[in-house]
């Protein structure tokens, strides 16, 4: 079967006929011609396929007759019958009811359902195309006898046709707009769109007409574009500011039977400075108290603009000098007085006011002058006032030690009034008073009540008050500072914390210390002297040097100082000050004696840096102390508990046994002691064999103990006595001596015989040579050889004897 257009084109007039027809008797309701005609050829097809030589064109193709592209519905159908969709025919189909038609697809069954036998296709719904545009259906011609398909599935559509049922659209309405005031006509406020539900590409269903309900004629509206226009010139946003207008939408392209919607479309006339700042008065008149202060307000004035937001902003100024010098005036409206006023001297002002919009807009400046100007008379009240100083503050000064009652100076004040009144003078009592000074109630003179030291208080500060005589509630206050002057009453002296460190290794006039002088009274009496009292013996020691820089400097006097002969030194010092009358003390300098370190550039006692860096309190150095004790008692246990291990045993192992035999022994060699068991000055000192009975050793340490109290080393001079009787004592002291060295050790003793012809060469007997070695140069190695310098001084100082 084959669905087409007109078969021919003697078909068409007729169609149409009967389309209009049906139209007018209400028996095809709302249908296209297209639609009536598909059907219609739909159904011409159909009595034609049992004709075989319409099976071909004239080609000679055969024609397929179970094809269809799509069929037509019209949506919301309220008939009482199900609307008819269209026809299905197969060319198998002979009408004897062997042939039956099957539908399936989107709504098979129950929106659309098929006649099996005639294959006419019905819709049972009433169907809406804003919903469901389409359906999509497949048609099947099946043998009822062999049930086998004649036909192949074909598909198909079922298209739902569009009517005009739903009208336009403002979804999101209201609306808000705006425009300038004045602006010119046909100024572009806004553009409104509409929407319809409707099919845009079928009829005239969705194409819209725009008009204006209400709003004219001050607006207008593009009927296609929607466009919103102002529709007449200047109008005036002081005269009125809000318009609501109402826009209409309609389809049919605004034909009758159309549909229609609105909407509301409220807009404001936005402001422009188009009117310009006006005075309510041309004159005003203000009254301001004499006693009002200074950068206080007196008043407010104010210039009207029917404009509002940055269009109304002005600024206002004083135009007349007058005016200009005594008030000010501020962007607030408000007026300030800038200097202090006196009905005795003027007692009105007149100023003129101007006020000037700040934002301009040339379009409208024919409107202008944007500006005007009124003037204020002010009136300058009379009240009584308080005195007032001539100063608004007072510094007076005074000599330290003046006698009580001397004058310090004098404060002033009047009474600004006419009438002049009396004032009287006080020190104001409240708060911090200061006891120091009177005042005269009539004068105003201020004097002194105590004796002022400037050391004491330099400086004093006072409030006077002045009142009136008639009115005393009346009080002006007024500030007075007093400065006391310096006198040259305090002596200058040395201030020293501590004593000065002398290095025991200070050299001919070196520098000990730099000293400055302290005086309490004001360096401009002039700078100090220094000098060593005259009344006293020149000091041996130390000299003073004025660096003439308000300081001096200590110097030594001689070359090297010893701890242990002097501690301490004092050196008295006398200061002078420059002023009149001239001052001078004496101030005693403690000098202490102590090795510095190398180069002297610490200059602290040893033992008080060991002191001062340690830190130490007493109960710690007791702790240290008993550890230590602790510690030397455990290293005594051990030394004694090694001794009695390691006991010599005889060296024949057995009695019997005297053959040759390799005897060994756990005895080390004695070292030094080997060499230098028996003291060589015995050997060369027979006189001292007596009381020579210690080893070596014990000889040395004594002979050390000696050294540190200051024994000198001296050559000794032997004696002629029996050499051989000395050497005879000392072996029978070596052998007694179990902690000597061995009994088969050899002893050597350097000694040269006597007789000799040519005489000794060595250097034991000869006299002392005198020394290239300057001892003061071991000062300079620190404190570890201070004690060796010192015995090589003494030593040299008895041989110079």
């Amino acid at each position: 079967m084959r669905v087409s257009t007109c078969a021919t084109a003697r078909l068409c007039p007729l169609l149409i006929c009967l389309y209009v027809a049906q139209r007018s008797c209400g028996t095809l309701s709302q249908t296209s011609p297209i639609k009536t005609l598909r059907n219609l050829n739909q159904s011409q097809s159909q009595n034609q396929t049992g004709n075989p030589e319409q099976e071909k064109d004239q080609h000679n193709r055969p024609k397929r007759g179970w094809i269809w592209n799509q069929f037509y519905v019209l949506e919301e159908h309220i008939g009482p019958e199900p609307q008819h969709v269209g026809k299905l025919h197969s060319n198998s189909d002979k009408g004897d009811g062997s042939v039956h038609y099957l539908l399936s697809g989107e709504g098979a069954g129950t929106i659309f359902i098929i006649n099996e036998v005639t294959g006419d296709i019905h819709a049972t719904k009433s169907l809406d195309r804003e919903k469901k545009s389409h359906y999509v259906l497949h048609a099947q011609a099946i043998d009822h006898l062999t049930n086998r398909a004649v036909e192949p599935e074909s598909e198909f559509i079922i298209k739902v046709q569009d009517v005009n049922d739903n009208a336009p659209k403002f979804p999101d309405g209201p609306f808000k707009a705006s425009v300038p005031e004045m602006a010119d006509i046909g100024t572009s406020v806004f553009q409104i769109t509409a929407t319809d539900a409707d099919d845009p590409t079928y009829g005239n269903s969705a194409r819209i007409v725009y008009s204006i309900l209400q709003g004219q004629p001050y607006f207008s509206v593009d009927p296609k574009t929607g466009i919103i226009r102002t529709g007449l010139a200047n109008m005036d946003r002081e005269s009125r500011e809000f318009y609501s207008i109402i826009i209409q939408a309609k389809d049919m392209a605004g034909q009758v039977g159309g549909l229609s919607g609105s909407t509301t479309i409220n807009i404001t006339l936005t402001d422009v400075n188009d009117n310009p700042p006006r005075f309510p008065q041309k004159n005003y008149q203000l009254y301001v108290p004499e006693s009002a202060q200074v950068g206080k307000a007196v008043g407010k004035i104010k210039a009207n603009d029917e404009d509002f937001g940055i269009n109304a902003e002005m600024t206002y100024s004083i135009t007349n000098p007058d005016g200009d010098t005594m008030f000010s005036i501020s962007t607030d409206i408000t007026h300030y007085i800038s200097y202090r006023m006196y009905y005795e001297k003027k007692k009105a002002y007149t100023l003129q006011i101007e006020g000037v919009n700040t934002h301009l807009d040339s379009r409208f400046s024919h409107l202008g002058p944007f500006k005007d100007t009124t003037t204020l008379k002010i009136i300058i009240g009379d009240v009584d006032e308080a005195p007032v100083f001539s100063m608004d503050y007072y510094i007076l000064d005074v000599y330290e030690n003046a006698p009580i009652g001397t004058e310090v100076g004098t404060v002033t004040a009047q009474d600004p009034d006419s009438t002049k009144s009396a004032v009287r003078y006080a020190i104001d009592k409240n708060g911090h008073v200061d006891q120091n000074f009177n005042i005269d109630v009539s004068s105003g003179l201020i004097t002194t009540k105590h004796i002022l030291d400037r050391e004491d208080v330099a400086w004093h500060n006072i409030t006077v008050m002045a009142t009136e005589v008639d009115n005393p509630s009346l009080v002006t206050y007024v500030p007075v500072t007093v400065q006391v002057l310096d006198v040259n009453d305090n002596m200058p002296y040395i201030a020293t914390d501590s004593d000065i460190i002398v290095c025991e290794s200070s050299r001919v006039g070196q520098v000990i210390q730099i000293v400055r002088a302290t005086d309490k009274d004001d360096f401009a009496n002039g700078r100090f002297s220094f000098s060593l009292p005259g009344d006293l013996p020149v000091n041996p020691n130390f000299t003073l040097k004025d660096n003439e820089d308000n300081s001096a400097s200590i110097m030594s006097r001689r070359r090297g100082f010893s701890q242990a002969e002097q501690e301490v030194y004092q050196l008295a010092v006398e200061v002078g000050d420059g002023g009149e009358p001239l001052l001078s003390s004496t101030s005693t300098l403690t000098l202490r004696v102590c090795p510095c370190q190398r180069g002297g550039r610490a200059r602290v006692c040893q033992a008080q840096a060991f002191l001062s860096s340690a830190g130490l309190s007493t109960g710690a150095l007791v702790a240290i102390l008993l550890c230590i004790i602790i510690l030397l008692a455990i290293v005594v246990l051990f030394v004694t508990l090694r001794s009695k291990k390691t006991k010599k045993e005889p060296l024949i192992i057995s009695e019997e046994d005297v053959r040759e035999n390799v005897v060994t022994y756990d005895d080390e060699g004695g070292g030094e002691e080997d060499t230098e068991a028996f003291d060589i000055t015995a050997l060369r000192n027979p006189s001292a064999v007596g009381e020579m009975k210690l080893r070596r050793d014990v000889l040395f340490q004594a002979w050390e103990a000696g050294a540190a109290v200051g024994a000198s080393c001296v050559s000794l001079a032997l004696a002629d006595e029996d050499i051989n009787e000395i050497i005879k004592q000392r072996v029978a002291v070596a052998d007694r001596d179990t902690r000597g060295p061995p009994y088969d050790s050899l002893q050597t003793y350097a000694y040269e015989g006597h007789g000799s012809p040519t005489g000794s060469i060595s250097s034991l007997d000869l006299p002392a040579a005198q020394s290239e070695f300057d001892s003061s140069d071991l000062d300079e190695w620190g404190p570890e050889v201070h004690t060796l310098a010192r015995l090589f001084r003494e030593s040299e100082s008895k041989q110079s004897q």
